[in-house]
């Protein structure tokens, strides 16, 4: 079997992180939406800036900060390399190199979404039109999962491919998480109020996760630890953060055992004792340490690991 080139194993890997990371944007800017109010009823969307680290770059770009500017900025403005049209486009290219690995429909659909979003100005997706736009990503970039598990051949790329979507969709569920504990932090909702309940709703739907979490919690009361606890340490849901650490671990041992790669033992050493040290999590703990600094630790690891994927694999630092 030819070994697959660093270059295009690359491709493979950063064209599932930046689908991903624009579906989980997708959900964040819509669950943001959904129940980010302050006491006048404002929307708070300086918490996405913050949580992006990308307050300075926002201000060369915009005069004043609304809600407005800040849907534009992450999801049409080009200039704004971490917009959801830019992470398309850049998926989008990413695919074009490798399109003799993947197959026709993987790039078909792929290539279609991208011009759906292309054409789109600053001016197309407001306050009162991001849910219709989120839904287009959403779905969009769905399909394109679907299609991938349904024609990928089962060999080296597709498991770069695995590694990339499942290390970028632990990273954003903790941002999704985020969200809302700023919230809390801020002190916009009273916890175990109506408003307060019906955001945890809005959280776990924007994770996909309400019916999978009602399957698990069939008639107890919903609380912020139970959710916590849900998202992040619960191995059966998809998109966890353990279920996608545990989905990132199988690919990395299936590039070194079954493809025979004889790279990457740093990430996999690195990655394991990440996954074990969230097996031995417990949410109370968390919550009385503070949910911040707990999404610290697991952002920086999950960086960590990511860069040693980088270097070991594809030769760049």
């Amino acid at each position: 079997m030819a070994r697959l080139l660093a270059r295009f194993a690359d491709c493979v890997f950063w064209t599932a992180r930046y689908v991903e990371r624009s579906i989980s944007l997708a959900r964040v800017l819509d669950v943001n939406q959904a129940y980010s109010q302050d006491a006048k009823g404002n929307r708070n969307w300086q918490s996405i800036l913050t949580f992006y680290a990308d307050e300075e770059r926002f201000a060369e770009l915009y005069k004043q900060l609304s809600a407005d500017a800040v849907i534009a900025f992450y999801t049409t403005d080009p200039r704004n390399l971490a917009s959801i049209r830019s992470c398309l486009r850049q998926a989008r290219e990413n695919a074009r190199t490798i399109r003799p690995l993947i197959s026709t429909e993987m790039w078909s659909q792929l290539n279609a979404l991208h011009r759906k979003i292309k054409p789109l100005k600053a001016s197309s997706v407001t306050s009162k039109t991001l849910s219709n736009f989120a839904t287009l990503v959403k779905e969009g970039c769905q399909t394109h999962v679907g299609i991938t598990m349904e024609t990928f051949y089962r060999d080296e790329a597709y498991h770069f491919y695995m590694l990339g979507q499942q290390l970028e969709r632990a990273d954003q569920t903790t941002r999704l998480l985020d969200v809302k504990f700023a919230q809390l932090r801020a002190g916009a909702t009273e916890m175990g109020s109506a408003t307060d309940v019906s955001q945890w709703n809005a959280l776990l739907r924007a994770a996909a996760g309400f019916q999978a979490y009602r399957r698990r919690h069939p008639v107890t009361a919903m609380s912020p630890q139970s959710v916590a606890h849900f998202l992040l340490l619960n191995p059966m849901f998809p998109r966890s953060l353990l279920c996608a650490v545990n989905g990132a671990n199988d690919a990395l041992n299936a590039l070194r055992r079954e493809a025979g790669l004889t790279t990457g033992a740093r990430a996999q050493k690195r990655l394991r004792a990440f996954q074990s040290a969230l097996m031995d999590l417990d949410i109370d703990e968390i919550m009385a340490r503070g949910m911040d600094e707990a999404m610290d630790w697991v952002q920086r690891e999950l960086n960590e690991i990511g860069d040693l994927v980088t270097k070991e694999f594809f030769g760049r630092s």
